[in-house]
């Protein structure tokens, strides 16, 4: 859901400033349409101390996709709320895992970084003694019978 206006990584676009009138004229809709769409939790404006409605550039990206999916795929408002809230869930993951993949990659060059300083390159940071003579034998339980 991209729209016309500026980038999505622009904090303009997420700015909740356009009064219902303007949203509406932007999304090519009704007022009373933006009002049944809050109401229905397909969009959620931000609200003005007095109570009144600002819509944001990616709202008005948002009621244009609501339109398009109930109006040119025929997708009911229930169909429409679930489409659009796996898409924010979707979204959600999408920004973790790109934030646990630099925190992945700060690892990995933190690790790199120890090892060039330790003073033996390429073996463990913490040595270890791999010298045991320790077997385990696994019995598999016979039918019915309980740990105690």
């Amino acid at each position: 859901m991209s729209g016309n206006f500026v980038g999505s990584d622009d904090p303009a676009y997420e700015a909740k400033v356009l009064m219902i009138s303007v949203a509406a004229r932007m999304a090519g809709m009704h007022p009373q349409t933006l009002r049944q769409y809050d109401r229905l939790g397909l969009v959620q404006p931000g609200r003005t101390a007095g109570g009144g409605r600002r819509y944001s550039v990616r709202d008005v990206v948002l009621l244009r996709e609501v339109q398009r999916l109930s109006q040119d795929d025929g997708i009911n408002l229930a169909g429409v709320k679930r489409i659009i809230g796996l898409e924010r869930l979707l979204e959600e993951a999408q920004q973790r895992i790109a934030r646990l993949e630099a925190e992945l990659d700060a690892a990995y060059r933190r690790v790199a970084e120890l090892e060039s300083l330790a003073r033996f390159p390429g073996r463990d940071l913490v040595p270890t003694n791999r010298t045991t003579t320790a077997l385990v034998v696994w019995r598999p339980r016979r039918g019915g019978e309980r740990d105690r």
